[in-house]
């Protein structure tokens, strides 16, 4: 999915997991966040990591809690890293990811890779404040953990770890999915109600008024078809939308003119511009065509959708230009407008579904940015956006490929 959000991580599930992994092995197990907090453990299960509990090992400020600390930011680094204390303790961590993304890392170990000495039991002893004898009576009763072992412990908690990550990957998504039917019912029954309001409230009144002035009629009836105009248009981008998610939004390939298409979509959104006083910064359309092999109707729903949306979001003042550059392999289309932008972060998100800017969006489902960049991909092109910030403009660019390839023929670039 494109975009899963901030995803909650719910430590409690883990604490189950790593407590069986901890009973399974014998090794000391913890879980740390990004912030180097830990969230899980640790969790004891040989005499010998009892007795260094014993001690401020693991507090808070402890030396065992700093040392995995910075084995967990290892972790994130290089996808494992392993340390020994004191020169003899081994201790490992790998990271936690979902969706690609860190956020934390299991520590485990605390163990002998071969056998010990007394004097490196004193050694440990007296940096923890514990007994030097005590630490030794208790390693000689346990076996190290060899190397191969530490390696098999590694693989299985690995499979821990990918098995528990896919499932909350699962949920997540499930939980995404969710939220956007709940976004799809009420942005849908918002925007759809909100044409239809307006039509009964002319009716309304209408209804109730004396039927005996034409001009006025003529204009609550024209009101009116606008407002169903917009209804229809919402009920065509829901059904293009719903094609689009299965497959079924079918393209009739033929070689087709691009500037015939875009000055179909200029005449279509030309009215609108005049009213709000947006600027359309086109030259005229005169001049060497620019072919392309593709659906002139999908082609011009596409760049009527950029066209609306650049005078949608372009304050009374501003303008909205459109340039064609012609290419050997791939015709490029720019629309750029000077209106309100888009923040670096949400530019991600902008060909999403329902996906819509709130502010001067009083209209529409958030779905026409969306069939567009699905209509430029059934073209085999692509489409991007650029933007510098909120109240920088924006740029759209389409990429569709050139016919020059088959045909052979040179075209120069074109500005409209």
């Amino acid at each position: 999915m494109a975009d899963h959000g901030v995803v909650d991580h719910d430590w409690n599930a883990w604490e189950t997991a790593l407590a069986q992994f901890s009973a399974a092995s014998g090794l000391v197990v913890s879980a740390y966040d990004t912030a180097g907090k830990r969230q899980v453990g640790p969790f004891l299960q040989s005499p010998f990591s009892k007795l260094l509990a014993g001690s401020s090992l693991w507090n808070d400020d402890g030396d065992g809690t700093r040392f995995e600390q910075e084995l967990a930011r290892r972790a994130a680094q290089q996808g494992q890293a392993s340390a020994t204390f004191c020169d003899e303790l081994c201790v490992m961590a790998v990271p936690l990811t979902m969706f690609g993304v860190f956020y934390g890392a299991v520590v485990y170990g605390w163990t002998f890779n071969r056998f010990t000495s007394g004097m490196a039991c004193d050694r440990i002893a007296r940096l923890l404040g514990l007994s030097g004898a005590r630490l030794w009576t208790q390693a000689r009763l346990e076996s190290p953990v060899s190397t191969t072992r530490m390696d098999t412990h590694t693989g299985l908690l690995r499979t821990l770890i990918n098995s528990n990550t896919r499932q909350k990957e699962a949920i997540a998504r499930l939980n995404e999915l969710n939220r956007m039917r709940e976004v799809f019912l009420a942005t849908v029954s918002h925007e759809m109600r909100t044409p239809l309001t307006a039509i009964s409230m002319r009716l309304d009144m209408l209804l109730i008024s004396k039927l005996d002035d034409p001009v006025r009629l003529r204009r609550e009836l024209g009101a009116m078809m606008g407002h169903v105009t917009q209804e229809a248009r919402m009920v065509e981008d829901l059904i293009d939308a719903a094609k689009t998610r299965n497959g079924q939004l079918a393209i009739q390939l033929e070689d087709v003119s691009l500037l015939r298409i875009l000055r179909d979509a200029l005449s279509t959104v030309e009215p609108r511009a005049e009213v709000k006083g947006v600027t359309l910064l086109v030259s005229s359309l005169e001049q060497a065509d620019v072919f392309v092999r593709g659906d002139a109707q999908r082609l011009q729903q596409l760049f009527w959708n950029l066209l609306s949306n650049a005078i949608k979001f372009t304050q009374a003042g501003g303008q909205v230009g459109v340039e064609v550059i012609a290419g050997s392999d791939m015709h490029t289309v720019r629309v750029s407008d000077t209106g309100q932008g888009i923040a670096e972060q949400f530019l991600p998100e902008v060909f999403g579904a329902f996906k819509k800017q709130q502010e001067q969006n009083a209209e529409g489902l958030g779905l026409g940015l969306f069939i567009a960049r699905h209509i430029a991909e059934l073209h085999g092109g692509m489409i991007s956006v650029e933007s510098a910030g909120v109240g920088q403009g924006t740029v759209f660019i389409v990429n569709l490929p050139s016919l020059l390839r088959s045909s052979g023929q040179s075209q120069p670039s074109a500005h409209l």
